[in-house]
């Protein structure tokens, strides 16, 4: 039994109980008195009538007339006179009259009225004893009206009592429910703390859980910022604190490689010329503080354009990789505008900052890509300080010629409708965990994949329409085989209203369906949008959808504060994940995120895995699952292939 059902039935036996005994002591306390009041009054007519018969000579008609009229006058039920020998001389009795209460509460009552004896002392000793006895029904009328009203004044004080005793148990409820709630919070891996409650005994409770939560929750942000710091050591330079080269080119493979919105985008190169001249201007620290501000700089063009990175490729070359952007014109005005900044707050020796850019596509070839920035960087770099030329990239197929036409064909694949593919992503024993389903439209007789389309389709505004196509299709594809897919949603659809009401009432009229939805949304949100994604795992959690984030790296020091946005699962960037099995480093640091999102109840799944070799070794790290090329090989989606022994 619950202590609240404890606390209302020991209310309820206390007020019981003080009922039955009130009530018992005021009847009794009444019946008492209306006995004793009626034994007086007996005794005193008696008395009284004994007296006029002792002093005043009366004949036996004379007081047979006394005692009726006496017994006319009063409520009596027996009025008798005997003589010496205790013979009956003159006897009145009356029938009994009716009684206006229930027969439960005379029979409760049970009135007995003791009658009154007078002695009379007549000269002819004619006469012994009087006896009055009153009639003690009429009594039982004002009992139980008096005791109605007692019931009454009772219940008023009961229902104020009970108004009391519910505040008392919702103030002692309410405390206990959010402890229960701590609890559970924490047994499912979310460390949160909960207000302090007045009652002191629950008081020490919510003390000691918020402090095991603050505890849990402090060791893993200590463990994140470990993770973090040796992901830093192996990833980024250490004097401009963008990625390293080997970092970047895997970057750069991996975005060239697939198949998404990212597949297209932007690749810029800056260059610091005369660097042994400026080193030797300048001094060491001056120099590596320098290399420090571009590495930043360019950084912070990437997060502001897109969700771009920037490295160091060697001691003068800097490198910028924006996905899904490909405005050279933007990026370059953001880059000129950030060299000039830097070159006027250099006032000991002139900076020569010359930069390139370029376009690129999937298939295209690092090396060539590579090639044609460096070509285009040293003209630039003799024509003058801030200098900056776009180099011509591969030639490539153009569907349409202008906005106009990729307008037009863009909505009437809209229109027609999406395909979905099918990438599996395996546990380790190969079970299905869900089956990823990048879209594809069909443009000029032919599906396209992503990187064909989704930069007209971010340029027009187009987001939020495929996305909810896509999720309307991948819905229709579930309620017809039940298989669990995964989709991606763009944060332009997140933060459109009118998408997120239709994407509502879409989960809505399909509730069996949507329980089988994986919904993932990339790394960048957990820095630009995180109260976007947090209104997001509260909406999907209404309708059982689990919601992951894509592409996790550079923001995995983050992961401690994902706990309390509902999501089910991340997925590590390939780029922390390529090379593992024969990194020991890199193993060590998937280690750690793998215990890390266990702790927080997380699923943690490696992308861009190229065979099964790789896949052994992720699992006994303690990934939980895998996805890439080497997994597409294992056979149509849904086989049982086992990956570990």
């Amino acid at each position: 039994m619950s202590l609240t059902k404890q606390l209302w039935l020991t209310i309820a036996l206390a007020l019981l109980l003080a009922f039955s005994g009130s009530l018992y002591i005021g009847l009794s306390s009444f019946r008492h008195q209306i006995e004793q009041e009626a034994e007086i009054r007996n005794r005193l007519n008696a008395e009284a009538l004994a007296l006029i018969i002792s002093q005043v000579s009366m004949t036996p008609d004379s007081i047979g007339q006394l005692l009726a009229t006496q017994f006319d006058s009063g409520h009596y039920r027996r009025i008798e006179l005997r003589d010496t020998q205790g013979n009956v001389v003159a006897l009145h009795e009356g029938s009994k009259p009716p009684i206006e209460v229930p027969s439960w509460f005379v029979n409760l009552a049970n009135i007995e009225a003791p009658a009154g004896h007078a002695t009379v002392h007549d000269p002819l000793n004619r006469y012994s004893t009087l006896t009055f006895e009153s009639q003690p029904d009429i009594a039982y009328r004002p009992l139980w009206l008096a005791t109605l009203k007692l019931a009454g004044w009772f219940g008023m004080l009961c229902l104020v009592g009970l108004l009391l005793a519910a505040w008392v148990a919702r103030s002692i409820r309410r405390p206990l429910r959010r402890l229960v709630k701590q609890a559970h919070d924490i047994g499912n891996r979310q460390f949160i703390t909960t207000p302090e409650p007045r009652l002191r005994e629950v008081r020490k409770v919510v003390k000691a859980m918020n402090r095991l939560s603050e505890s849990l929750a402090e060791i893993l942000g200590r463990e994140s910022e470990r993770l973090d710091l040796l992901r830093k050591r192996l990833q980024h330079d250490p004097v401009s604190g963008v990625l390293n080269r080997e970092a970047f080119m895997k970057q750069l493979h991996n975005k060239l490689k697939c198949s998404d919105r990212q597949a297209t985008g932007t690749l810029a190169m800056v260059r610091l010329s005369r660097l042994g001249k400026v080193n030797e201007s300048l001094g060491q620290a001056d120099t590596d503080m320098l290399l420090h501000e571009l590495g930043q700089s360019l950084a912070q063009v990437g997060r502001l354009v897109g969700e771009g990175v920037a490295g160091r490729l060697n001691g003068s070359d800097f490198a910028l990789l924006i996905p899904s952007s490909s405005d050279t014109a933007l990026v370059g005005e953001e880059i000129i505008q950030r060299l000039t900044t830097l070159e006027q707050a250099q006032q000991e020796t002139t900076l020569t900052l010359p930069s390139a850019l370029i376009t690129y596509a999937q298939g295209d070839q690092p090396s060539t890509l590579l090639a044609s920035l460096d070509g285009a960087l040293a003209n630039a770099e003799n024509s003058g300080h801030l200098v900056q030329l776009v180099a011509k990239g591969a030639r490539r197929l153009t569907l349409f010629n202008s906005h106009a036409e990729w307008r037009q064909a863009l909505s009437q694949a809209l229109e027609d409708g999406v395909y979905l593919g099918r990438y599996p992503v395996l546990d380790a024993q190969g079970q299905l965990l869900h089956l990823e389903c990048p879209a594809r439209l069909r443009l000029k007789g032919k599906w396209r994949p992503a990187d064909i389309f989704m930069p007209w389709i971010s340029r027009l505004g187009f987001e939020p329409l495929l996305d909810l196509t896509v999720a309307r299709e991948t819905l229709r594809e579930l309620n017809r085989h039940g298989m669990p897919l995964g989709i991606n949603l763009s944060p332009a659809s997140l933060r459109d209203g009118r998408f997120m009401l239709d994407f509502h009432n879409l989960l809505q009229g399909n509730r069996e369906a949507a329980r089988q939805l994986w919904i993932e949304v990339p790394e960048v949100m957990l820095s630009h949008d995180l109260e976007t994604l947090r209104s997001l795992g509260r909406e999907l959690q209404l309708f059982g959808c689990r919601l992951g984030v894509e592409h996790v790296g550079r923001e995995f020091r983050r992961i401690t504060d994902l706990e309390g946005l509902g999501l089910s699962y991340i997925k590590i960037d390939a780029t922390l994940v390529e090379g593992q099995h024969e990194s020991l480093d890199q193993q060590t640091l998937l280690r750690g995120i793998a215990t890390l999102c266990q702790s927080i109840g997380i699923i943690a799944i490696a992308e861009g895995v190229a065979s099964l070799k790789e896949a052994e070794v992720i699992f006994k790290l303690g990934i939980n699952g895998v996805t890439g090329p080497g997994i597409r090989q294992l056979g149509r989606p849904g086989s049982q292939a086992r990956l570990v022994d």
